[in-house]
C-alpha cells in the first residue's frame, strides 16, 4: 500500500456502484498521479495523512483531522449537506460535488414518465398484467405545457430533450432576469409559480432542496394545477408535501404523479402511495447510468490538474466550499 498517494478514493460506495471502478477511471484520466483506493478504515486513516486530494461520499471530522495535507475533497454526491463544511473551509480545503453528472439520466427519466402518462402506457401494462385485450384512449404529449422547477443542469438537460416534442415550456429559477432555455422564465415567488402551475399539463421538479423549495408543492399548489396535470419529481422528496400529494391523487384532483424521490425515503411498505395506480414510483434510481463514474472522474481529474497547476479555486469545476481566506 502506497502511504503517499496523490488521490485517495474512500471505501464507501454509492448507488450500488463499485469504488474500484471509480478509482480505475481516475487512473485512466490521471496517468501521472498515484490514485489509491482505501478498502478499510485503517487504510483510510493511513492514506489520507499525506494525500492532497480525497474523494468519496463524505469525510467525517475524525478522518479530516488525520488529513494533514488535504487541499481538495471531491464529494461523489450532488448534495453536500452531510459534510463538515465549516471545518473543511477552516482547514483551507476546497470542496466540490458531483453536480451535473446525473442530469442526462434524470432528464430522460422525467421525459419518459411524461410520455408514459401522455400515452397511458401504465394502463397498457396493467391490462397486460391482467390478460385484458381491451382498447383504451391515449393522449398526446404534443401541444402540452411543461413547467420545469429549476433550470440547473437537470432542468437544462430536460428542456434540451423537449425541443423536438412541440411543447410549450415554462422555467422557474431564482433569477428569472437571466432568462433561460424555456419559452418563458419566471421566479420562485408565489404568484408566478401559481400562474405557471395553472397553465401546465406537466410539472417537473428539478430544483435543489433549500429553505425556499422545501414543501414548495403543497396543498395550495396542487389545488392550482388543472385536473389533467401530472407531477414529476426527480429532485428531492421534501420539495413536495407527501400528504397533500396523496390526497390529491386519491381524489383525482390531478391526473397522476411520477416519483423518483419521496418523503419519507425509503418509502415504507405500507405507505398509501404504493397502492395508487395513478402514481409511478422508482426507488431514487433516475440518475443511475453506466456513465456515472466516467462523468465523476472527468470532474475530479480536471480539478486535480487545476490544483497541480496552481490555477486557483476559480479554475475548479463544481466548487461548493472555497477555502477560508481569513
Amino acid at each position: 500500500m502506497d502511504s503517499d498517494p496523490d488521490v485517495v478514493v474512500l471505501r464507501e460506495g454509492t448507488e450500488g456502484l463499485s469504488m474500484d471502478a471509480y478509482a480505475e477511471r481516475l487512473r485512466e484520466r490521471l496517468p501521472g498521479s498515484d490514485v489509491a483506493l482505501a478498502r478499510t478504515p485503517r487504510e483510510e486513516r493511513e492514506l489520507v495523512a499525506e494525500a492532497p486530494v480525497v474523494t468519496g461520499i463524505g469525510i467525517d471530522e475524525d478522518l479530516l483531522e488525520a488529513a494533514d495535507e488535504l487541499e481538495l475533497f471531491a464529494a461523489t454526491s450532488a448534495g453536500t449537506e452531510h459534510l463538515p463544511k465549516d471545518a473543511l473551509a477552516a482547514r483551507g480545503v476546497t470542496v466540490t460535488n458531483a453536480g451535473g453528472i446525473h442530469a442526462p439520466g434524470l432528464a430522460e427519466q422525467a421525459l419518459g414518465n411524461m410520455l408514459v402518462f401522455a400515452r397511458r402506457l401504465h394502463e397498457g401494462w396493467r391490462r397486460k398484467r391482467n390478460g385484458e385485450w381491451r382498447h383504451f384512449q391515449s393522449g398526446e404529449f404534443t401541444g402540452s405545457t411543461v413547467t420545469v422547477l429549476g433550470l440547473g443542469s437537470i432542468g437544462q438537460a430536460l428542456v434540451q430533450r423537449l425541443e423536438g416534442f412541440d411543447v410549450e415550456t415554462i422555467g422557474v429559477r431564482y433569477t428569472p432576469e437571466k432568462g433561460g432555455p424555456t419559452d418563458e422564465v419566471v421566479g420562485f415567488d408565489e404568484a408566478a409559480i401559481h400562474d405557471a402551475l395553472a397553465r401546465s399539463e406537466y410539472v417537473v421538479v428539478a430544483c435543489p432542496l433549500t429553505d425556499t423549495t422545501r414543501g414548495l408543492i403543497g396543498e395550495a399548489e396542487l389545488a392550482t394545477l388543472p385536473p389533467e396535470a401530472v407531477l414529476v419529481n426527480v429532485a428531492r422528496g421534501g420539495i413536495v408535501d407527501t400528504d397533500a400529494l396523496v390526497a390529491a391523487l386519491q381524489k383525482n384532483k390531478i391526473r397522476g404523479a411520477a416519483l423518483d424521490v419521496t418523503d419519507p425515503e425509503p418509502l415504507p411498505n405500507d405507505h398509501p402511495l404504493w397502492d395508487l395506480e395513478n402514481c409511478l414510483i422508482t426507488p431514487h434510481t433516475g440518475g443511475h447510468t453506466p456513465k456515472h463514474w466516467d462523468r465523476m472522474a472527468d470532474i475530479v481529474a480536471h480539478n486535480v490538474d487545476a490544483l497541480e497547476a496552481g490555477d486557483g479555486t476559480e479554475a475548479f469545476r463544481n466548487v461548493v466550499v472555497a477555502p477560508d481566506s481569513s
